[in-house]
């Protein structure tokens, strides 16, 4: 396969998310004009599928966008976190009529623990019952902020029965794709996740693989765990023939020789012989299948572990859990036993921010080759404390950092002697804390914050000084668009970044 990068903004993978009976199933029908609702046991999708439309956004191109249908029922709690993972934009469907339920929450709990973009649906607005408002208030109580909510997740109100608000709904997946620059390279081997898996009586094992880079081509061999297959029989989600499938689509294998995991992370290969090599090191190793963990942090780092042996990497998991938190920490894309090989970096490659961490292992050549041309972050270690050390210095280091607001002083204003443009002499106490010159204030009048200012001078028994503490009385310059009055208190504030 051609070396050279070819680096495209990737059809977005969507997944559909929400409370039993809120009309997802009923949107996927109207997006792609035809009907599964019948056809499921009692209405209700209980497998996942997946299905590929094209849509015409606001620059008159023609998009695609991949759907993943997932099930509703409380009985699939597992595919509806599977769902999440895969996908690059979770849509969050809730009733108009009933608002946030159970299985909502489910979702929604979901989504973030996989950190996974999402758009909210608010469908059934053209049902007598519907009350958006209230809809958006019950979402509102559960922690889930719309746009124009105190919040800046997008929404949409929609009714999938006859298709109002749809077409706004599909240009926000693509604004929301474009926005979060998903992208994916062409020229490389393709890999993905395992969606599903089954054996047909009449046609062997088949399983449906999303691609999320590369493209897969007709002759080429796939490995997900210990499973093997050549992709001889490829076919799109309506089941026609294809010779090439990319990232961002859905595709058929028929012919594997054991049933591959749903989850796994499969990889393509050249040749078979490549291939072979892969799955017997996956057997040497232990390795049943490699699969996507969920992200437990806002800000989260990818990371693959190699390890000598499985318990190794056991211990390794259980100290990273301890390094995460709500805000920051780590996800695991890839374990297994062994040397830190080419495989394990082309799967890195899929995100620039992958660190490669191995425990009581080496590099292999190939791989060290390799980690120059991708810019890989590979360490190794031989005691884990300091690999998780190591760990622990790269997330701080790598973490968002955050601006705060520190109140240091509180100053009553007791009389206003003069005030020419924006600049106003006052007389104040100091009341709490301390004030140096050059602060920013915050002005305070009736609990309520009215706008802020600077001192620019400092005065105490008509001495000019830098700094104010509790118990004084002292006269400031303050330089602000907003006319203080007695009465109202300046909070002197630093900004602390942490």
């Amino acid at each position: 396969m051609n070396n050279t990068p070819k680096i495209i903004s990737i059809s977005p993978v969507v997944s559909i998310m929400g409370h039993v009976d809120h009309g997802k199933s009923t949107l996927l029908d109207y997006i792609r004009k035809s009907n599964i609702v019948s056809g499921e046991s009692g209405g209700i999708t209980q497998h996942i599928g997946a299905y590929e439309v094209f849509h015409t956004n606001a620059d008159n191109e023609l998009k695609k966008i991949t759907f993943l249908d997932t099930p509703g029922h409380a009985a699939f709690t597992g595919m509806r976190k599977r769902g999440a993972n895969i996908a690059d934009i979770a849509v969050l469907v809730v009733s108009a009529e009933d608002g946030v339920k159970a299985q909502t929450i489910e979702a929604y709990n979901a989504i973030i623990e996989s950190n996974t973009p999402y758009i909210v649906a608010i469908n059934k607005i053209d049902k007598p019952g519907a009350n958006i408002e209230k809809t958006k208030n019950t979402l509102a109580e559960s922690g889930i902020y719309l746009e124009g909510m105190g919040g800046t997740i997008p929404y949409v109100t929609i009714s999938a029965k006859d298709g109002t608000g749809v077409n706004e709904l599909l240009d926000l997946i693509l604004f929301v794709a474009e926005f979060n620059e998903m992208k994916a390279n062409l020229n490389q081997m393709a890999s993905g996740i395992v969606l599903e898996s089954h054996r047909d009586s009449k046609r062997g094992i088949t399983a449906t693989l999303v691609i999320k880079n590369g493209t897969l081509k007709k002759g080429s061999f796939i490995v997900a765990g210990n499973t093997i297959v050549p992709s001889r029989i490829m076919e799109n989600f309506l089941g026609k023939t294809v010779t090439e499938s990319y990232a961002g689509s859905v595709v058929n294998i028929v012919g594997f020789d054991t049933v591959p995991p749903v989850g796994c992370i499969f990889q393509s290969y050249d040749n078979k012989k490549d291939a072979e090599k892969k799955v017997l090191e996956n057997k040497e190793n232990e390795v049943i299948c490699s699969r996507l963990s969920v992200k437990q942090s806002e800000f989260a780092i990818p990371l693959i572990i190699k390890a000598d042996v499985l318990g190794s990497i056991e211990a390794i998991e259980k100290e990273i859990g301890k390094i995460n938190n709500e805000e920051n920490g780590y996800y695991i894309i890839h374990t297994g036993a062994g040397n830190i090989s080419e495989n394990d970096l082309r799967i890195a490659s899929t995100d620039k921010n992958t660190i490669v961490v191995g425990f009581n292992v080496s590099v292999d050549k190939k791989a060290e080759v390799l980690k120059d041309q991708l810019g890989t972050t590979i360490n190794v270690f031989d005691i884990i404390y300091k690999l998780t050390e190591y760990l622990e210095t790269e997330l701080e280091n790598r973490r968002p950092r955050k601006e705060t607001k520190e109140v240091t002083g509180s100053l009553k204003v007791l009389k206003i002697f003069g005030q020419t443009k924006e600049k106003q002499v006052i007389g104040c106490r100091v009341e709490l804390g301390s004030a140096i010159i050059n602060s920013t204030v915050s002005i305070i009048r009736r609990e309520n914050e009215i706008g802020t200012g600077k001192i620019t001078e400092m005065q105490k028994n008509k001495t000019k000084i830098k700094e104010v503490f509790e118990g004084d009385e002292c006269g400031l310059q303050i330089e602000s668009k907003v006319t203080i009055a007695p009465g109202d208190v300046l909070q002197a504030i630093t900004m602390k970044t942490i």
